[in-house]
């Protein structure tokens, strides 16, 4: 293993990530806790523990207190919801990423946890394969879903059709801005949209403005997060 001269910095050490664990297991949050400590000591992460809770109450104490960057949610906390935290979180510290961990492979859930204001959904079975990956990618203003999440989450918005059209409707978006909204929420790239609808980069630009002055929002991932929750996509 390398050593570092004294009083040298490791330049490739990633900036410091805080984190508040919340279930409602004690040997969960440590096996968690662990994993991310692994990941510290082998890639580069710099991931650190500032608060672990077991109840919607006690994690929005912790928060509050600490105000980590991440929060990893676990959405069966015993007698409670962690639906009821995440609303509540997010109305409190909109700022905040909420990335939930479930063992609940069911649509609704999915659903259910981007529309109170999740980041990403990850199964707990593939925790060890996808966890590093889904925070950074949520830390870097992004919607992590895996494409077996996606199929479902829209497959579940398609008994939203209706309000989908109404809502689109009342904020006068025409068919190709929702279809580049569709791709924002995808998570595609400029560059991306406009090869997938076939137009310049610079339309995409200019169609994202009209998206977000509609909309209200001042970034994608705002307008991405919108419009889950109002079932536009």
């Amino acid at each position: 293993m390398m050593t570092l001269p004294k009083g040298r910095v490791d330049s490739t050490r990633k900036k410091m990530i805080s984190i508040l664990l919340i279930d409602d297991q004690a040997a969960f949050r440590d096996g968690l806790q662990n994993l991310l400590n692994f990941y510290n000591s082998t890639g580069g992460e710099n991931f650190q523990v500032v608060g672990r809770a077991a109840s919607v109450e006690q994690a929005l104490k912790l928060s509050k207190e600490q105000h980590p960057a991440l929060v990893l949610l676990d959405l069966g906390l015993g007698q409670e919801d962690g639906i009821d935290f995440l609303t509540r979180y997010s109305d409190k510290q909109p700022q905040g990423k909420v990335l939930v961990l479930s063992g609940q492979r069911d649509d609704e859930w999915v659903f259910k946890a981007m529309q109170a204001g999740a980041r990403g959904f990850v199964f707990k079975q593939s925790l060890s394969k996808q966890l590093s990956e889904a925070i950074q990618t949520v830390m870097n203003e992004q919607i992590y879903l895996t494409p077996e999440l996606l199929t479902g989450f829209f497959r579940h918005f398609h008994f939203h059709a209706g309000r989908s059209l109404k809502v689109s409707s009342s904020l006068h978006l025409t068919d190709r801005e929702l279809e580049v909204l569709a791709c924002l929420v995808k998570g595609d790239s400029n560059a991306v949209i406009s090869q997938r609808l076939h137009i310049t980069v610079g339309t995409v630009k200019a169609y994202l403005r009209c998206i977000f002055e509609k909309m209200g929002v001042d970034s994608r991932t705002q307008a991405a997060l919108k419009a889950l929750k109002l079932g536009l996509v």
